[in-house]
Order: C-alpha cells, then sequence, then structure tokens
C-alpha cells in the first residue's frame, strides 16, 4: 500500500510540473520569436524613420530582431486593424502616431476601437506642430493672423480630414474666436505646395513637414503649439504666450500591443522602448523631428490616449466636424 501510495505521489508531482510550467509569467519566454512592427504609413516618412531607428535599438534590448512592416492607408486604419486582430502576444506591434486618436475623435469609420482593441505600451516621444503662413498674407505673428481672420475669410490646409492638423486648425479656431475654412488634401505634400504657391493660407504644420520651408523663410512661422518653445525654434513664442491660455497641442509617437496582451509582457516591452528612447540615434532621429523623448509606464500612456480623445471630441463636437 506504501509503495502504491509512493507511486501515485510521484505521478502526481509529475503531472504538476508542467502545469507551473504552463503558468510560468509569459515574460520570461517573450520575445520567443522576431516582432514585427506595424507602421500605418507608406516608407520613407518621418514616422518611419523614427519607427526603424527605434526599432534597431529595441532589436538589441530584446535580444530579437524586429522587423518594420509598412501598411500604410486609411489614414493609418489599416495599419492599426492589423495589429488589433494580430494574436495578443507581443510579436505584433503597432507604431502609432497622435493620428491614431485624432481619427477616432472625428468619427472616422474603424473596425477596432481605439481604448478597447489595443494595450497601450510606451510613448517614445512628442512635439509641437508649427504655425505657418503663406509668404503673400505679410504676416508676422498671431495678433495678425488673428485681426486678418476677423476681417477677411481666410483658410487653413491640413493633410486631409481628421488629421491633426484639421482638429488643431478647428480648435485654433474655437480659441481664437475666428472662424478659418478648412481645405483638406490628401496628404501633407499637396497641402505644402499649394501653400507655398499661396492658394491655400494657413498650416498647422508638423516639424518635418514644415523645417525646410521655415528655415529657406519660403514660408512665416507665427507661433509653435505646444506648452514650451521648442529648442529648434527658441525665438518663436508658443500660442499661449501669443494669447491663447492653455494652449497645448503636440504630436506623438507611441507602441500599442492587441488588447489581451499578458501585463508582464506589456510591462518588459515598455521598459525595452523607454530604453530606446534613451539611445542617442532615436533621441537625434526625435529631436530632428523637433520632438522630446518621453519616458513613462504604459499607465501614463493609457491615461494620455483617453485625455486627449476625449478632448478632440469635444473640440469636434463644438465645431460641428461631419465627414460623411
Amino acid at each position: 500500500m506504501l509503495k502504491y501510495l509512493r507511486a501515485r505521489l510521484a505521478a502526481g508531482l509529475g503531472l504538476a510540473l508542467p502545469a507551473l510550467c504552463i503558468g510560468a509569467p509569459a515574460a520570461d519566454s517573450f520575445p520567443g520569436q522576431p516582432i514585427t512592427l506595424i507602421v500605418p504609413f507608406a516608407a520613407g516618412g518621418g514616422t518611419d524613420s523614427i519607427a526603424r531607428d527605434m526599432a534597431r535599438t529595441l532589436g538589441e534590448r530584446l535580444g530579437q530582431p524586429v522587423v518594420v512592416e509598412n501598411r500604410g492607408g486609411g489614414g493609418g486604419s489599416i495599419g492599426a486593424t492589423v495589429v488589433a486582430n494580430a494574436k495578443p502576444d507581443g510579436h505584433t506591434l503597432l507604431f502609432a502616431t497622435s493620428t491614431f486618436v485624432t481619427n477616432a475623435a472625428a468619427g472616422i469609420a474603424t473596425t477596432y476601437d481605439v481604448q478597447r482593441s489595443f494595450a497601450p505600451v510606451a510613448m517614445l516621444g512628442r512635439g509641437p506642430l508649427l504655425v505657418v503662413s503663406a509668404k503673400d498674407l505679410g504676416l508676422k505673428n498671431v495678433a495678425d493672423l488673428r485681426a486678418r481672420a476677423v476681417k477677411e475669410s481666410l483658410n487653413y490646409c491640413s493633410a486631409g480630414n481628421g488629421s491633426i492638423n484639421h482638429l488643431t486648425g478647428e480648435l485654433f479656431n474655437q480659441r481664437a474666436q475666428v472662424n478659418m475654412v478648412h481645405v483638406p488634401y490628401k496628404g501633407s505634400g499637396p497641402a505644402t505646395v499649394d501653400l507655398l504657391a499661396g492658394r491655400v493660407q494657413v498650416f498647422f504644420a508638423t516639424v518635418p513637414t514644415m523645417l525646410t520651408q521655415v528655415q529657406d523663410k519660403r514660408v512665416d512661422l507665427l507661433a509653435v503649439t505646444g506648452k514650451t518653445r521648442s529648442p529648434l525654434f527658441p525665438d518663436t513664442p508658443t500660442l499661449s504666450e501669443a494669447g491663447l491660455a492653455d494652449f497645448d497641442i503636440t504630436t506623438w509617437w507611441g507602441v500599442l500591443a492587441p488588447a489581451g496582451t499578458p501585463a508582464d509582457v506589456v510591462a518588459k516591452l515598455n521598459t525595452a522602448v523607454n530604453e530606446a528612447a534613451a539611445d542617442a540615434r532615436v533621441k537625434d532621429r526625435l529631436t530632428h523631428e523637433g520632438a522630446q523623448t518621453f519616458r513613462g509606464t504604459p499607465a501614463d500612456f493609457g491615461q494620455a490616449l483617453g485625455a486627449e480623445l476625449a478632448m478632440w471630441r469635444q473640440v469636434v463636437q463644438k465645431a460641428g466636424v461631419k465627414l460623411d
């Protein structure tokens, strides 16, 4: 009888060991294969460049290659859909930008929910937009722009409906109590061409979109939209300094995983992304884009996304934006 009980006990322990292995933290074996980083825009742009620099550093930290895959289209929604539907194990990630939230706030239809379909991992960096005007307007500052917009009909261009350029323009209208007309384009490139030609008048543009034109004095830089002045343009005031109190809008870059990704895997990715943000290559790339690194927890990123989504939805509702 004793011999039988010993045999049963040994068999039981043998069954328990695999169970313990199954219950082990997912991060212990993560990553078990190369990671795919989906960039939801075409190759060659500023976002793609930042993603590729980060991917190299991230791969070094995690011990597996991080492969960048461009899935452009739909204002970023096609790439985001791929990640939302991916296996939630941390091996497929989304390199998101502020457009991820502004599209949702503007009501652009998607097959995913920006808050429920993803697990925030980390924000990599953020930077202001530039308030620029066509040269033939002859504006010197934001006060000139507001005065001119009150007296006559002005317009502002954007990279498309629901873009951060679009919604920042609507917020400016509300805060400055003016009514500039929105002119959407299919991307920042054609918008810039028409701004330089004087066919449109104002652009709330990302730094990489307008950096060369500002440096060559082909447009007039009136202000930056962030809370503090940009190191690239230390003599240019913020919109808050120009009279629009508490105006603080930035574009950002961050990493998201599919919802349901184990918390310990998300935590491991967060540490790696924060370390990548401190890498000289990534910091230099962000500086070139007029941005600064951002280090925080997944919860920090999630709270920032929620607050931004709520803020933009208020702007959209007040402006009566309708995209259908």
